[in-house]
């Protein structure tokens, strides 16, 4: 059918009545404004080119011309609800009927003239989202654009079905985190470490956190915590936001306490509760956050990064021995190392580092035929964790050296010895075995 244009809108804002347990996001925290919600007059909409797309959870208003990528994200989004569900402790038999409208916009300042882009929403340059309506602008690749849509989707469960979506790191990482998807084979999974820079083309969040740290500007857990927005929509604060989420989603230690904050979005004492939530361990966290940021890349394992913290005792007159796997990141060595001495390392073994296309085996001293951080891959690493730490300066863990089949250190400060070999962050899953370092006083 030959489109025809209007002057005149074919949609006005109306305001609807507010069930107890929704709240409007964009309403003042302390006096709630009326939910607004946008009524489309569809049969001039669809006359104008405004194309409808119907999907059970999502109906999706564009103007952009089919293909398959834009006629499957009400299928996509259908899939997302029970993840969404399964995450936050919903029960779904109890939403069946919940769904959310969308517009897909290639041109935005028609959206705006024909009334479905409300005034009353801040400027923004990729996607917004106000209760259960999300408008999203077209963006230069399919998995993008298919991420804002579950991004604003993950708002609008949040908002419509938990009441609210907390600060703005929570709020904004935890989109993230759940938008951050695999779809193959037309089944999605979200909440997907990504893999490869091109499995998620456009995304950027972890190129922008690899940036920050060369240029010695990675944002810290507090600086995070305590940002706002306040009507601005940079990208890079996106970035810190999913990836602290990430690490706290992933970790061993840290998720149960992660996905108990569901249960204070509305509160606005939300970030004393996870403070608290989180005191016994909060510098270990800090730390952690330093290493996550520091080794970050594509397909980084979490659960085998984590850090293993343990308290080291004195040095027995005759030295010790311990054993580091080679599939895990830094490991506590039980052995404390007083400062202004000397201590003599060596280390042996033959452990396991790469098993495709056949398995590549590896000592201490690590293998030249591959390098990593500008070391041998698998070569030991070692660090001096003091004993009294300053949460606001680098951790040693970032600033390692290198042990190999062995080494002199004299620490400046008393701690415990720490060691790891050197290997990608993405790449332990495929080690095996360990390596022996024994531990002697030098006299």
């Amino acid at each position: 059918m030959e489109s025809r244009t209007y002057s005149e809108p074919v949609a006005k804002v109306v305001a609807v009545e507010v069930e107890q347990s929704e709240t409007n996001p964009i309403q003042s925290a302390h006096r709630p404004l009326p939910l607004l919600r946008v009524e489309i007059d569809e049969a001039r909409a669809a006359a104008v080119g405004i194309r409808k797309l119907v999907g059970k959870r999502l109906t999706l208003f564009t103007d952009l011309t089919p293909r398959p990528e834009i006629e499957s994200l009400p299928a996509a989004f259908e899939q997302a609800f029970p993840q969404w569900c399964e995450y936050f402790s919903v029960d779904p038999a109890e939403y069946t009927d919940w769904f959310m409208v969308g517009f897909l916009m290639q041109d935005k300042s028609r959206f705006q003239k024909l009334g479905l882009l409300p005034d009353y929403l801040p400027p923004f340059d990729h996607a917004f989202s106000a209760d259960r309506e999300l408008w999203v602008c077209e963006q230069p690749s399919d998995y993008y654009r298919r991420h804002l849509v579950l991004h604003e989707g993950t708002h609008g469960f949040m908002n419509s079905i938990l009441g609210g979506c907390g600060p703005t790191w929570y709020m904004e990482g935890t989109a993230e985190l759940l938008a951050t998807h695999r779809l193959k084979e037309g089944r999605l999974e979200l909440r997907t470490m990504p893999a490869s820079r091109d499995e998620t083309p456009m995304w950027g969040r972890i190129k922008i956190i690899q940036d920050a740290f060369a240029a010695g500007k990675a944002w810290s857990l507090a600086r995070i915590i305590e940002y706002t927005a306040d009507g601005r929509f940079e990208t890079e604060p996106y970035a810190w936001d999913w990836g602290l989420a990430s690490l706290l989603d992933r970790h061993p230690a840290y998720r149960q306490r992660f996905r108990q904050l569901r249960e204070y979005v509305t509160d606005p004492q939300f970030n004393d509760r996870f403070k608290r939530l989180y005191a016994d361990d909060w510098e270990n966290l800090c730390e952690e956050w330093q290493v996550f940021v520091a080794d970050l890349e594509y397909g980084y394992d979490v659960p085998r990064n984590a850090v293993e913290f343990g308290p080291g005792d004195p040095l027995p007159a005759g030295g010790a021995k311990v054993t580091i796997a080679a599939d895990r990141g830094w490991q506590s060595s039980r052995i404390k190392l007083e400062a202004g001495r000397t201590y003599q390392l060596r280390a042996s073994g033959r452990y396991q580092v790469a098993n495709q296309p056949r398995i590549w085996w590896c000592e201490p001293g690590g293998v030249s035929i591959r390098y990593y951080h500008r070391q041998p891959l698998g070569i030991l690493l070692g660090a001096v964790h003091p004993d009294h730490r300053d949460s606001n300066g680098p951790t040693p863990l970032i600033r390692p050296v290198v042990v190999g089949l062995g080494a002199e250190l004299t620490p400046e400060r008393s701690g415990t010895l720490y060691l790891r070999i050197n290997d990608s962050a993405a790449e332990l899953g495929d080690n095996a075995g360990e390596a022996l370092i024994e531990v002697v006083e030098k006299t």
